[in-house]
C-alpha cells in the first residue's frame, strides 16, 4: 500500500495542512497527527536551533518500512511521514506524522507508535545548537531499541 503513504524529507517549512490533505479520505472517521517542534530549552540550556542531516535514500526506505510495520498492527487508511532537514529554528516543525483510520483509537495508537519508531529506526541525525555551543544528539528511543 505504498500509494497510501506520503513520505517526504524537506529543507523547507513543513505543512500540517499538507500532511492532513495527504491522509484524509471518505472512509476515515479519525485522523491523528503529531507535530514535533524545536523547543527553546533543553536540560537548562538555551536552544538556538536544531540541524538535521540524513542518509536520504536509506531514510526514505526506513520510513516505508515504518509504514509497513504500522499497517501490520493497525487497519490504517493512509499515512504521512514528513521530516525536515537542515536548520530548524525554535517553534518550527521538525517532523509531522499523520494517520487516518476508520476509528480514532487506531489512528491515535498508530501515530504514537510511528513517531517512536521513526526516532528509533530512521537514519536522521539531530544537532542541537545552544547559546554556548552545540551537541550531536542521539535519540533515547534509538538507544533503547539497539540495546534490546
Amino acid at each position: 500500500m505504498a500509494a497510501d503513504n506520503f513520505l517526504k524529507l524537506s529543507h523547507d517549512l513543513l505543512s500540517v495542512d499538507e500532511a492532513y490533505q495527504s491522509v484524509v479520505t471518505p472512509s476515515a472517521g479519525g485522523i491523528s497527527t503529531f507535530v514535533g517542534t524545536t523547543r527553546d530549552t533543553f536540560e537548562g540550556k538555551t536552544v538556538v536551533r536544531l540541524e538535521y542531516e540524513a542518509y536520504e535514500e536509506m531514510a526514505l526506505n526506513e520510513m516505508q518500512k515504518l509504514c509497513d510495520k504500522v499497517r501490520a498492527k493497525w487497519d490504517v487508511k493512509k499515512m504521512a511521514v514528513i521530516h525536515r532537514l537542515g536548520v530548524v529554528p525554535v517553534e518550527e516543525a521538525s517532523v509531522i506524522i499523520a494517520v487516518s483510520s476508520a476509528h480514532r483509537r487506531e489512528a491515535i495508537e498508530a501515530c504514537h507508535f510511528a513517531i517512536d519508531e521513526l526516532k528509533a529506526r530512521v537514519p536522521i541525525w539531530k544537532k542541537e545548537i545552544y547559546e554556548d555551543g552545540s551537541n550531536w544528539k542521539a535519540n533515547e528511543e534509538f538507544n533503547v531499541k539497539t540495546a534490546s
